[in-house]
């Protein structure tokens, strides 16, 4: 006998969040929205962020090959630095640049997460926060880094569970969040629409 699980789609191609859910207990389905994260430029990291997750959830959640009765999740982070929002740099050069203005420094990484309800339609949405400290990495390390390919996929420019991780020296916050979905924030939005944390737990067998 098992123990029956909701169904959570994640409108997301991130493996960082796929991972961080699976290590959670939930397994979901990966349904990539295809929103084009540029479309919003020009507002303040905190709105831009929830505002491309609601996007991303909306757009997910209208498809015909959503489970029926699933939550699904939209998710977004961009890196607030003096109020700019920072997203993917997309090439060397402004990874370079991130990198050299970012280092010795305090960031606020910010991730929109957008969940809706298909069988009530309700949405339950909110913002993480998370200050990020970066190192004083030398501009051989920042072409190291660079030279790897992976800050140039992620928003910031770097990773928390990567490469990057020896070039953060502190976090303030929900550690999860900066891999790109806050567990914590998750769960209240989960309560929010009426369900149980647990209730996302994939199927296991019953003591």
């Amino acid at each position: 006998m098992t123990v029956p699980a909701a169904t959570l789609v994640l409108a997301s191609q991130s493996p960082a969040r796929l991972q961080t859910l699976r290590n959670a207990g939930v397994e979901p389905v990966v349904i990539v929205s295809g929103v084009d994260e540029s479309q919003l430029d020009g507002l303040p990291p905190a709105e831009l962020a929830l505002q491309l997750a609601e996007l991303k959830c909306a757009a997910v959640a209208a498809r015909e090959d959503v489970p029926a009765g699933a939550l699904v999740l939209g998710c977004d982070s961009v890196l607030d630095l003096d109020g700019e929002a920072l997203g993917k740099p997309g090439d060397p050069e402004t990874a370079t640049r991130r990198w050299q203005e970012m280092r010795g420094r305090s960031a606020v990484l910010r991730t929109g997460h957008a969940l809706r309800d298909t069988a009530t339609g309700r949405v339950a949405a909110a913002t993480a926060s998370t200050t990020v400290r970066f190192a004083e990495v030398t501009d051989a390390e920042i072409a190291a880094y660079v030279a790897t390919g992976e800050p140039l996929v992620v928003a910031g420019a770097f990773t928390v569970d990567g490469l990057g991780g020896a070039f953060v020296t502190g976090i303030e916050g929900d550690h999860h969040n900066v891999v790109g979905v806050s567990l914590p924030l998750l769960r209240d939005l989960v309560a929010e629409l009426g369900h149980a944390w647990t209730s996302l737990w994939a199927p296991r067998p019953s003591p």
